[in-house]
């Protein structure tokens, strides 16, 4: 999906379309209602805090700000952007509708989150005629007539090509790949292209004189191994070559769900009791919240910490009954919450629940018997 958070504001918001618009604020962000009906939005520059960037649309890109960055730094790029508080709920419920209309057409999906999939088109005729290309505008019209948004679809042989294609021509854009066009098309682009060359590759490879994709895949695959492990070297040379022989996923079974959340401020642990019990219990009614839509339980809760210094704690136990229940969550995260010491003040907290199967596998026994007060900021 293009943008697909802040596409999804622009369908609630159509006077901010062909503006800079960045997506990531609090609640506090929200447009204000004017006495003539209008409506003020906040702009980039009057943010304070260390919040990031969750998206933003293609106008805001072009003047440098990207999913991730701080919003102190997206406000000194493009301080003249709308700034949006962040609506989880909507975006998942779009979410469910671009799904649903592909899976109408191409049933054999590979969910890769709340805006990206994996569509298997090797069954349907015509694909080998035309690559794909009839199939895919359906898709796209599908998806647009679902949902008023629009998507990037890549159409290659594999997984890793298809991923490098739908960005090439975003947004709204439709590419089509074979095995003939990776010395025109791919070799050019830069080696960080490839999903799975982080930063830190990347630079070990800039350091070797390897920038595009092409010098990656002129080295000598010996090199590669030893310069990055026998696994993660013969994979480099695989990618740079466009080899990929994953299937596509049509069910992932999680081993985990979790919600966390960074504060505008670092908040204490005593000063801030209230606010903090607040956040903590809204962490496990989300967690517990997710639990259920997606109709699983788990067994290990497990809580993260991080304090104004950026040390990170983290804390789990396993209980003795399956559970998607909110008070049981959050009972069982404040036991592990009792064995920090808490002294310093807080910059960001998470809850976690793991060990999950799926809830109609095996039915929830009663909720374990948990002291009530348990937390330590109650």
């Amino acid at each position: 999906m293009d943008a697909f958070y802040a596409s999804v504001e622009l369908l609630r918001y159509p006077q901010l379309r062909g503006q800079p618009v960045v997506i990531g604020g609090g609640r506090r962000f929200q447009p204000e209602a004017l006495a003539d009906g209008s409506l003020r939005f906040a702009r980039l520059a009057e943010y304070e805090g260390r919040g990031v960037s969750t998206t933003a649309t293609y106008e805001a890109r072009a003047q440098g700000v990207n999913s991730g960055m701080p919003l102190a730094r997206a406000a000194r790029l493009c301080p003249q952007a709308t700034l949006l508080p962040t609506d989880f709920d909507e975006y998942r419920r779009y979410s469910r509708l671009f799904k649903a209309a592909v899976r109408d057409i191409a049933p054999t999906i590979e969910d890769r989150g709340i805006d990206e999939i994996f569509i298997d088109l090797s069954a349907f005729h015509g694909v080998a005629v035309d690559g794909g290309r009839a199939i895919a505008v359906a898709i796209k019209d599908a998806v647009h007539a679902a949902t008023g948004l629009s998507c990037s679809i890549g159409v290659a042989p594999n997984k890793l090509l298809a991923k490098i294609a739908s960005e090439l021509d975003k947004p709204d854009g439709l590419t089509l790949l074979d095995a003939g066009d990776l010395a025109a098309r791919i070799w050019p682009l830069p080696a960080r292209k490839i999903n799975g060359i982080g930063p830190k590759a990347a630079a070990r490879l800039e350091s070797m004189g390897v920038h595009s994709i092409g010098e990656l895949a002129q080295l000598d695959p010996t090199l590669l191994v030893e310069r990055f492990g026998r696994s993660y070297g013969a994979w480099l040379n695989d990618a740079a070559h466009g080899r990929d022989v994953r299937p596509v996923v049509t069910r992932r079974e999680p081993k985990s769900m979790s919600r966390e959340t960074t504060f505008e401020r670092d908040l204490h642990p005593v000063g801030d009791r209230e606010t903090l019990s607040a956040l903590f219990t809204d962490l496990c009614e989300r967690v517990a919240d997710d639990l259920r839509r997606k109709r699983y339980v788990g067994r290990t809760i497990g809580i993260k910490l991080r304090f104004d210094d950026f040390s990170t704690v983290t804390r789990d136990q396993t209980i003795e009954a399956y559970t998607d229940d909110a008070g049981t969550i959050r009972r069982a995260a404040g036991l592990c919450l009792k064995r920090v010491t808490l002294e310093r003040r807080l910059r960001l907290l998470g809850v976690r629940v793991g060990a999950l199967i799926p809830a109609d596998a095996q039915a929830a026994a009663a909720p374990p018997r948990l002291p009530e007060a348990l937390s330590l900021f109650d």
